[in-house]
C-alpha cells in the first residue's frame, strides 16, 4: 500500500534571497540612474568640461604701483584677486587639509569613510564633505535647498562635481580655488583679500595664527565674524591648531602656546573711499572706463572694470605715496587750526568768509546748495519741488562730518541742518599735490586731497585755481629764450605801466609789488627779482616779449587751461590746474623736453595677457640751454627768496595746538632745489613748485572759495600754505635711500653762452632801455 509523501518541514528562502538581490539590484540601479539623470543635468544644469575648466566667477580689477605692490580694487561685491597655490604659506595649506579634509590627498573627491561614519551617525559626528565637495558647492550651487529631497539631489550633484573637479585639476589647483571663491566678509573676497584686510598682509605673509584664524573662518564666516565676534573667532581659531596638532603639523607645545594668544586683527579695509592713493584711484576710474569704450574684447564685447580681473599697472610709486599723503596729514591740520583761530565768530562775524557781504554769502551759498549732491538727487531721482527741497536744507539731520582731531583726519556723528553743514565744510582748506619724474613723465604720487569720503573733488587734474607768481617762470624763460637774458642781468625797481591798448588790455596796467609804496629802489638781477616775486620787474619782461609768446610757451609746455594774452597772466592770473603745472615745469628739469604725465604703463587680462601699452609723448620745447637758464634762476628762490625756509631748521617748529609757528621749519636741505612759491589776491591760493633733477612736486593749498582765506600774507602765502607740505614729502624721499631721489646739481649743457654766476660778472648791464644800444659806461 501506498503512503502519502511527507510534506517538507524546512523553510524555503530561495524566493526572498530572490526578493533582496531584486532590491538590492534595483536600489543599485536607482542610484546609478539618479547619478546618470543628474549628471545629465535632469536635476539641474549641471556643468560641462568648458565651464569646469572656466569656472565663472567675478574678479576685480587690480591697481597695482610701480613697486609692486597693490593700491586698490575696483568691484562691485566681489573683491576677488586670485593668487596660485604656491602664494599660499605652507601652514595655511595644513591648517586647511586637518581641519576640513583630513584625507584630502587620499580620495577622488568623496570621502568614502567619512561619508559612511556621516550616514550612520546622522551627521552628529561630524560632515563629511571634502574640500572638492565645498569647492564644487561655492562654484555652482551656493547655499542649497531648504527641503530634504532638494538636499539629498544637491548632495549628488556636488558628489559628481567634485569628482570631475578631482579630474580636471590638480590637487593643489582645488585647495587654491577654494580658498580664491569663499567669502570671508568685510569685502574680503577670497584668500588674498581676507590677509590684506584682517591682518593688512599678503597671504604669504600670515603667521601661523593668522592661517588657523581664516581657516576656522571657512566653516561659516558670518558666524566666525573676527569684528563681530571676536571670542567665539578665537575658539575656532584654537580648534583648527587642536586638528593641526592632532594630525602632526605642529607640536603640542605650539598648539598650547598659540591658544594663548589673542587674534591680533589689523584690519585694513579696501572700500573706493579708503586705503592709499583714494583720489588717483578715482582719476583711474575714469581713464578706464574711457580705455574701455575704445577698446572691446576680442569677441566684441566690452570689458567689464568691475568682474573681469584686470591688472592695472600704474606709475605710482607706494612708498612715495605715503609719504606724500603723510606729509599733507602732518601740515594740514596745524595749518587749518591757525585758519579756525582767525576765523572765530568773534574775530571775524563773517567766518569763514573775508572781505564779502552778507548778500554775497547768501548767493555763494544758494549756489553751492544747487550744485549739491543733495540737491541733485531729491530733484531727479526723488523728484521733489524745488521749494520742499529748499527747505530741507534747513531742516536739522543725522549726519557724519569730517573733523581735524588732534592733528588726525576724524568723523563725528552730528546733528546738523544741511545748509549749515555746507558753510562748516567751506571753512576747510583743500590741498592738491602730484610728484612726476621730469625725465620719464612717470607720475610717482598724486594727492587730490585730505579725506576723499568727504571731500570728492579731486584738485589735481580736475580742480583749477589761480597760480600767482609760479606762472612768473614762464614769462622770465620766453625772455631767456628770446632775447637770451641773463640771470645777472639787471632791471630798474621802479614802478612800471603798459600803456592801455598796447596789448588788448582796454586800460593802462600798473602793477604794484607786494610791499607797496616802499617796495622799490634801485636795481635787480633776473634772479633776485625772481626770487623775491617782484611784479614790476615781471611785467617790464612780458612787456618786452609780449603775452602772446608767453601763452604759447606754456602752452608747449602743457597748459592745456585757457589763458587770456592780456600782460595781467604775467601775475598769474588763469586758472591752471597741479597736473598742468607740475607737466610744465617738469620741462624745465628735463633739459627743455615735454614729456606728458604718465599714470598707466600697461593694462592686462586675468591671464596676464597684455591689453594696452602706454607710448611716450614727448616734445622739445626749449633749448637745453634755456631749460638749464630758468633752473638757475628758480634756485634762487630756494637760495635768497621765499623758498629760503628750506635751507633752514626750527627747534620749535611746531606748536602744541597744532597752529603751525612760520619761522621755523624742520627741512635743512643742502642740496640744488628749484621752484617757486605762488600766492594770489587776498591770499586765497598758495603755491610751491620745487625740482631736483629727477623729481617735480607740485602743491597747492586754498579753500573751496576764494572768499575763504586767511586775512594776512604771513599764513596766507605760498612758502607757508603749500611749501611745508613739499618739505615735509621731501625729507621722507631723502630719508628712504632706496628711491634715489637725486642730491646732486642740475646738469650743465655742454655749451652754455649765457653767464649764471653772477658772482663772475662785475659790472652789468642795465636792459630795460627804450634803445637797443647799451651805454658805453654800462659795458662789460
Amino acid at each position: 500500500m501506498k503512503t502519502k509523501k511527507q510534506k517538507s518541514t524546512t523553510p524555503n528562502f530561495s524566493k526572498y534571497i530572490r526578493l533582496f538581490w531584486i532590491l538590492f539590484s534595483g536600489g543599485i540601479l536607482s542610484i546609478v540612474l539618479v547619478f546618470l539623470l543628474a549628471s545629465l543635468g535632469v536635476f539641474g544644469e549641471m556643468p560641462d568640461h568648458t565651464v569646469l575648466e572656466n569656472p565663472r566667477t567675478n574678479l576685480a580689477t587690480e591697481i597695482i604701483s610701480s613697486d609692486g605692490q597693490t593700491l586698490g580694487k575696483f568691484y562691485f561685491n566681489d573683491n576677488r584677486t586670485p593668487v596660485g597655490y604656491n602664494e599660499l604659506p605652507k601652514h595655511l595649506v595644513e591648517a586647511l587639509i586637518a581641519t576640513e579634509d583630513a584625507r584630502f590627498h587620499d580620495h577622488s573627491g568623496i570621502d568614502a569613510r567619512g561619508t559612511l561614519r556621516a550616514i550612520v551617525k546622522l551627521g552628529k559626528g561630524g560632515g563629511a564633505s571634502t574640500i572638492s565637495q565645498q569647492l564644487a558647492k561655492q562654484l555652482f550651487h551656493g547655499e542649497g535647498s531648504k527641503n530634504t529631497v532638494g538636499r539629498i539631489i544637491q548632495k549628488i550633484k556636488e558628489w559628481i562635481i567634485a569628482i570631475r573637479l578631482e579630474k580636471q585639476y590638480t590637487k593643489e589647483e582645488i585647495v587654491a580655488q577654494y580658498c580664491n571663491i569663499y567669502d570671508f566678509l568685510n569685502n574680503a573676497d577670497g584668500i588674498r583679500s581676507a590677509a590684506r584686510i584682517y591682518f593688512g598682509k599678503e597671504p604669504m605673509e600670515l603667521s601661523l595664527k593668522e592661517s588657523a584664524m581664516l581657516v576656522g573662518m571657512f566653516k561659516n564666516s558670518s558666524l566666525f565674524n573676527p569684528r563681530r565676534r571676536e571670542e567665539l573667532t578665537k575658539k575656532r581659531r584654537n580648534v583648527v591648531l587642536g586638528q593641526m596638532y592632532k594630525y602632526e603639523y605642529i607640536t603640542e607645545a605650539l598648539k598650547d602656546s598659540l591658544q594663548k594668544t589673542e587674534l591680533d586683527i589689523n584690519y585694513t579695509p579696501e572700500s573706493h573711499r579708503e586705503g592709499l592713493a583714494t583720489y588717483f584711484r578715482g582719476y583711474l576710474d575714469g581713464f578706464m572706463k574711457e580705455w574701455i569704450k575704445d577698446n572691446p574684447k576680442p569677441d566684441g564685447t566690452k570689458y567689464n572694470l568691475y568682474n573681469d580681473g584686470l591688472k592695472i599697472y600704474t606709475t605710482i610709486d607706494s612708498r612715495m605715496q605715503k609719504y606724500a599723503e603723510d606729509a599733507v596729514q602732518q601740515h594740514m591740520p596745524r595749518l587749518q587750526a591757525e585758519f579756525f583761530h582767525q576765523n572765530t565768530p568773534k574775530r571775524n562775524p563773517t567766518a569763514p568768509f573775508l572781505e564779502i557781504t552778507r548778500g554775497a554769502i547768501d548767493t555763494l551759498m544758494r549756489n553751492a546748495v544747487k550744485q549739491s549732491e543733495r540737491w541733485r538727487h531729491m530733484k531727479y531721482d526723488l523728484k521733489k519741488k524745488d521749494d520742499e527741497i529748499k527747505a530741507s536744507f534747513h531742516k536739522p539731520t543725522k549726519m557724519t562730518v569730517f573733523e581735524w582731531k588732534d592733528g588726525v583726519a576724524s568723523e563725528v556723528d552730528t546733528v546738523m541742518k544741511p545748509w549749515d553743514s555746507m558753510r562748516y565744510y567751506k571753512s576747510f582748506l583743500r590741498t592738491g599735490m602730484m610728484s612726476m619724474d621730469p625725465n620719464t613723465g612717470h607720475v610717482k604720487a598724486w594727492v587730490g586731497g585730505m579725506n576723499y569720503r568727504h571731500f570728492q573733488y579731486d584738485m589735481v587734474k580736475q580742480g583749477k585755481r589761480q597760480i600767482g607768481s609760479t606762472f612768473k617762470p614762464f614769462v622770465y624763460t620766453a625772455a631767456i629764450d628770446q632775447l637770451h637774458y641773463s640771470p645777472c642781468d639787471e632791471f630798474p625797481d621802479t614802478p612800471f605801466c603798459i600803456e592801455a591798448n598796447k596789448y588788448g588790455n582796454p586800460e593802462e596796467w600798473c602793477p604794484r609789488n607786494s610791499g607797496g609804496e616802499n617796495d622799490y629802489g634801485g636795481t635787480r638781477t633776473l634772479q633776485n627779482a625772481l626770487a623775491n616775486s617782484v611784479n614790476t620787474i615781471t611785467a617790464r619782461l612780458i612787456d618786452k616779449v609780449g603775452p602772446q609768446p608767453v601763452v604759447d610757451l606754456a602752452k608747449k609746455l602743457g597748459v592745456e587751461s585757457d589763458m587770456l594774452p592780456t600782460p595781467a597772466i604775467a601775475l598769474g592770473t588763469p586758472d591752471i590746474s597741479v597736473y598742468e603745472m607740475v607737466g610744465a615745469y617738469s620741462a624745465f628739469a628735463n633739459k627743455g623736453v615735454y614729456t606728458k604725465p604718465v599714470m598707466v604703463t600697461t593694462i592686462e587680462d586675468k591671464n596676464g595677457t597684455l591689453l594696452y601699452q602706454f607710448k611716450p609723448q614727448t616734445r622739445d620745447v626749449l633749448s637745453e640751454e634755456t631749460a638749464y637758464v630758468a633752473v638757475k634762476l628758480m634756485e634762487g628762490v630756494t637760495k635768497h627768496g621765499s623758498g629760503a625756509r628750506l635751507r633752514t631748521k626750527g627747534a620749535d617748529a611746531y606748536r602744541a595746538d597744532y597752529r603751525e609757528v612760520v619761522t621755523g621749519y624742520p627741512y635743512e636741505f643742502t642740496n640744488p632745489i628749484a621752484g617757486k612759491t605762488g600766492t594770489t589776491q587776498n591770499q586765497s591760493d598758495g603755491w610751491f613748485m620745487g625740482m631736483v633733477p629727477n623729481l617735480v612736486t607740485g602743491v597747492w593749498v586754498g579753500a573751496e572759495d576764494r572768499a575763504a582765506h586767511f586775512a594776512s600774507i604771513t599764513y596766507g602765502q605760498g612758502a607757508s600754505m603749500a611749501l611745508p607740505i613739499w618739505g615735509l614729502y621731501m625729507k621722507s624721499c631723502y630719508a628712504d635711500e632706496t628711491l634715489n631721489v637725486s642730491t646732486e646739481e642740475f646738469e650743465e649743457p655742454e655749451e652754455l653762452s649765457i653767464e649764471v654766476d653772477c658772482s663772475k660778472i662785475t659790472k652789468k648791464s642795465v636792459l630795460d632801455l627804450d634803445s637797443d644800444e647799451v651805454p658805453e659806461e654800462l659795458e662789460f
